[in-house]
Formats: C-alpha cells, structure tokens, sequence
C-alpha cells in the first residue's frame, strides 16, 4: 500500500509539472508567446462563444473580481478578450473572446484533447472508468478540503 501511494503521489507530481513545463514552452516558443499560462486559463474560463460577466469568470477561476480586472485588463490590451456593457443592465460588464482570443482557446483546448486521448489510448472501457471515477474522488476531495467554489465551465 505505502509503494503504491508514493507512487501515484510522484506520477501526480511529474505529471502537474510537465504539463505546466509544456503549457509555458510551448506559449514562449510558439505563436502565442506573449501570453501566460493564467492567461491562457483565463481565456479558457470564459469560453469559446458568448460572453459571460465578470463574477461569472472570476468564480469559474476561484479568484477576485478585482484580480480578474486585472488579467482581463491585459487581455483586451494583447487583443484576445473584448468587454462589452450588458443590454439589460449597463452596470454589468459582459467579456468574450476576439478571434484572436477564439483561436488560442482551440489550440490549448486541442493540447488537452490530444493529451487525454494518449491518455487513454488502449485502455479497455472498465479501466477508463476506473481512471475517470479515482480522478473524479480526487477532485472532489480538493474541492471540499480546500473549500474551492468551482463555477459552470
């Protein structure tokens, strides 16, 4: 029992850090290189279509309005985020993706799907749902021991 805690424990470790390693080589080195990954998680919360309000995204990212503002501020500077006051209420400011901001979301959103799938290539269906249900008791324990607020995606 104690091997295999050590370890998954490592293999969750190597695998957080390589993928974040990956994420910032490839946004330094490629077409993107002026954006962080926050940044890059940022424009992921917010969506592909549509917009969403500020607290919206600021909940889906666990942080502030305020720190949001912040990213979001940057964002529209680099072109990849728009603002928009709400028809219903011009108090609310609504942001969504330019094309520019759209074409990232579906380059890293293509990075994840092309890693999943490695993932789980070759694995029968029982053991694809044994991956799915330990991830799934995973997140879960993470969000309730750390109290995280997770919003829709």
């Amino acid at each position: 029992m104690e091997e295999t805690l050590t370890i998954i424990n490592t293999l969750l470790v190597e695998i957080f850090n390589d993928i974040l390693t990956i994420e910032e080589e490839s946004l330094r080195n490629g077409r993107f290189h002026n954006v962080s990954v926050k940044e890059v998680h940022t424009i992921e919360a917010i969506g592909m279509y549509g917009t969403k309000s500020m607290s919206e995204v600021a909940k889906v990212l666990n942080i502030t309005v305020g720190t949001l503002t912040v990213a979001i501020n940057n964002l529209v500077k680099k072109g990849y985020v728009e603002r928009f006051r709400s028809e219903t209420d011009r108090r609310v400011v609504k942001i969504g993706l330019t094309k520019q901001g759209r074409l990232l979301y579906r380059v890293h959103a293509n990075f994840h799907r092309n890693m999943v799938k490695t993932t789980i290539e070759g694995l029968s269906p029982e053991e694809e749902m044994v991956l799915c249900k330990s991830l799934e008791k995973l997140n879960a324990y993470l969000i309730h021991k750390y109290n995280l607020s997770k919003g829709e995606k």
